[in-house]
């Protein structure tokens, strides 16, 4: 047995102990954030503009066919954004004039005729359409802070490679969306920007670390978002906001243009970047821009056959010091497997997977390197500094956010970059791998949900933690993952569950979301809830 082993059976207990400690704990500060913070915040207005409702598929095929401009379409995303941003807080910076100009020049090109709309449809399948990403890619001219207050006055010199492969097929960028400090939080706040609202409620979170992107996805101000995922940085947002996600398989979309950059190819296997939208029909085509030369790895134009799949599903991880599953989404995945089974006779098989008991230590470890975290947002590292600056912070003279510091705090504890432990939690992480690609071969996916609860209150995260391994183990896997909203529950707020398949079998997850997105109503107006 190793010494790693041999700590185990004491550990056990502890987290036992620990993990009704904090659930005294979290219930006791959801009363009190409830009593803080109320429970109806501010509504944002009606979405008035039909173009703002549809796929963006539907819009740029509008648009090609001169039944709507670009210029239009642009015009009203900008309207919508300067409507909803007051209260939401989701949309940090523009390029408005820039947009304006590349909108007259799309619809040009539909003019002058040169090219015909099936042409068009080919070569520059989103041309005019407006999109947004979140403010840790590089767009050139444009500022690429990553919520860090030590880069505030960085602007990027180049477009990120994603950016790059969806304007050459004629998408056309509004701006930035705001992301928490260094996107390393699942609440978006950070000290240049301040903090995102919910649309459904704006006293409640929309996640991290595309949490802008989440939110003004939400509220129909732009057609289509970019954002990364890293422990769940887009299916969170998506779950939060009720709209669609999709995270990649590993290395299959370039990372290239992000800040912090994965400096390992570890730590590249398990970022994602990948679209968010309001419609599931929106993201094969997107993905299979975003992964450029990539995409014939992914075989999106192969069709499935829904009642050839083999599905899984799993409420829980059963993982100590997170929360139990909200009622309301245990319901909402049985019923997602009630549907599979009755409409396309698919049998569904419930499983009990005990490694994901241990999804936080094993994402924790890969995420440990040589360059600690505080050196990505402080002038000063070390243990001193940072608990210097946690006391500036809460006197109101720090640029760093609390969680951020400690994060930095955290990433000094836990398995260290090389030692027994942290090989201990590797071996555990490719232990888990086989598991699921053995179980999920060619033709399987894997129910599972994206966060036990609703969107909890601002801050309210910080008692909560460790919520957001369910997506975190997803990424330490290298497996494609997509958000699926299942309409609201109970408190008005979006619910739904991720679909998880087989490294490359993209394709597997994101028709089944098209699936639900028919069935079960897909995203729901925030002025409806």
């Amino acid at each position: 047995m190793s010494t790693t082993e041999a700590k185990q059976s004491p550990m056990k207990l502890k987290l036992r102990v620990l993990h009704v400690i904090r659930l005294v704990i979290s219930t006791v500060a959801r009363f009190f954030f409830s009593l803080y913070y109320g429970t109806e915040g501010v509504k944002i207005s009606e979405i008035t503009d039909d173009i703002l409702k549809q796929p963006a598929v539907e819009v740029a095929r509008r648009i090609r066919n001169k039944e709507i401009t670009s210029v239009e379409v642009l015009e009203t995303c900008i309207r919508r954004i300067k409507d909803v941003n007051s209260a939401l807080n989701c949309f940090v910076e523009d390029r408005f004039e820039l947009a304006l100009k590349e909108a007259r020049e799309a619809d040009e090109l539909v003019r002058n005729g040169t090219m015909t709309p099936e042409q068009l449809e080919k070569e520059k399948p989103f041309l005019g359409v407006p999109f947004t990403t979140k403010d840790c890619m590089s767009v050139k001219g444009l500022h690429h802070t990553s919520g860090v207050v030590l880069r505030k006055d960085v602007i990027a010199d180049r477009d990120a490679d994603v950016i790059r492969l969806l304007k050459e097929k004629g998408a056309i960028l509004i701006g930035l969306t705001n992301v928490p400090e260094l996107c390393m939080w699942w609440e978006s706040h950070n000290h240049i920007y301040g903090r995102t609202k919910n649309p459904y409620n704006t006293t409640r979170i929309v996640g991290g670390s595309s949490g802008g992107e989440g939110a003004i996805q939400a509220a129909a101000g732009s057609i289509f978002g970019v954002g990364s995922d890293i422990g769940g940085s887009i299916r969170m947002p998506a779950f939060f906001n009720g709209i669609f996600g999709h995270k990649p398989s590993k290395f299959i979309v370039s990372n290239d243009g992000q800040y912090p950059p994965p400096v390992t190819d570890l730590r590249n296997s398990f970022l994602g970047t990948g679209p968010m939208t309001r419609h599931a029909v929106d993201l094969k085509p997107l993905l299979g821009i975003m992964a450029g030369e990539n995409s014939t790895k992914l075989k999106l134009d192969q069709p499935v056959d829904i009642t050839k799949l083999k599905v899984y599903y799993q409420v829980s991880n059963n993982a100590p010091l997170t929360d139990p599953v909200d009622p309301d989404i245990v319901t909402a995945m049985k019923q997602v497997a009630t549907f599979l089974e009755r409409q396309h006779n698919i049998k569904i098989e419930e499983k009990n997977i005990k490694l994901l008991k241990k999804s936080m230590p094993i994402w924790m470890t890969t995420m440990k390197e040589e360059t600690t975290f505080e050196k990505y947002i402080m002038t000063k590292a070390g243990v001193g500094n940072i608990i210097k600056e946690i006391f500036k912070n809460i006197i109101g003279c720090s640029g760093n956010t609390l969680i951020g510091l400690l994060t930095a705090l955290s990433d000094r504890s836990g398995a260290q970059y090389g030692t027994e432990e942290y090989n201990y939690y590797l071996k555990l992480r490719d232990q888990l791998e086989k598991e699921f690609t053995d179980m999920l071969g060619d033709d399987g996916v894997f129910l599972f949900p994206t966060h036990p609860t609703p969107a909890p209150y601002h801050n309210e995260p910080l008692v909560r933690a460790f919520n957001f391994s369910y997506t975190a183990i997803i990424n330490c896997l290298g497996m494609p993952a997509t958000t699926v909203p299942l309409g609201l529950g109970r408190e008005g707020l979006p619910i739904g569950i991720q679909i998880v398949s087989n490294h490359n079998n993209d394709r597997l997850c994101l028709t089944v979301a098209e699936e639900l997105d028919r069935a079960f109503g897909g995203w729901v107006e925030p002025q409806k809830s």
